[in-house]
């Protein structure tokens, strides 16, 4: 999707009176939907979901994002469940023991709140991401009536890069320290050059999904 086709997608939801948001990790490839967004609606509600697990160091970023893009609407989505009661029977925290249930403690189940309260979901996955992702299509139905728009979904990782280079969008501060997909701190290793660009996250796991891209879309 390009810009003028954001634009005019917002623009009629806009007129029909639908409610949007979209969400964003902050990472460096995320910054491309972000800045087009801004450029079209500075005060879209933005929602960081914020697990606790976070590396400081993509807080950091986050507003600095924010403040440079003028975007003026940033919602921090914590998780229900205390990090303290997420243990399993032995004490062990989830993401050690069951990274699904962690996953869905922390992104899905907060998520699908904030689906009962909008129409549009805008969000920023690509076809080019994972085997999942490149089944899907620019919208599709979400849960509670919902819809999905996936703005970059044709878009590709070269196009992404040019983008940013053309627009003198920053790197996330850890990509110079060897990471590339990031996400929380405990589920992310380093990037290895035979990698796939998600595979550093949930590394050994089998698992490549959090559950947002899964579950929550019909």
């Amino acid at each position: 999707m390009t810009f003028k086709e954001l634009d005019k997608k917002l623009n009629q939801f806009q007129k029909d009176g639908k409610k949007y948001f979209t969400t964003s990790s902050f990472q460096s490839h995320s910054l491309v939907l972000l800045h087009m967004l801004s450029e079209i609606d500075a005060d879209i509600p933005v929602y960081f979901i914020n697990t606790g697990y976070h590396f400081p160091e993509t807080v950091a970023f986050r507003d600095k994002i924010m403040n440079d893009f003028g975007l003026t609407n940033l919602v921090d989505l914590k998780p229900l469940t205390p990090k303290n009661m997420q243990r399993d029977a032995d004490g062990k925290m989830f993401f050690t023991s069951d990274p699904d249930y962690c996953c869905y403690l922390n992104k899905t189940q907060p998520m699908d709140a904030i689906l009962m309260k909008h129409d549009i979901w805008i969000n920023g996955v690509r076809a080019d991401q994972s085997k999942t992702r490149s089944s899907m299509k620019v919208e599709q139905a979400a849960p509670h009536g919902s819809t999905r728009l996936h703005p970059m979904l044709d878009w590709n990782s070269k196009m992404i890069h040019d983008y940013r280079k053309a627009n003198h969008l920053p790197n996330h501060p850890l990509e110079a320290k060897g990471y590339f997909s990031i996400g929380c701190e405990p589920c992310t290793r380093k990037f290895d050059l035979d990698m796939q660009e998600r595979e550093s996250r949930w590394y050994g796991m089998n698992k490549t999904e959090c559950g947002l891209h899964t579950d929550l879309i019909k």
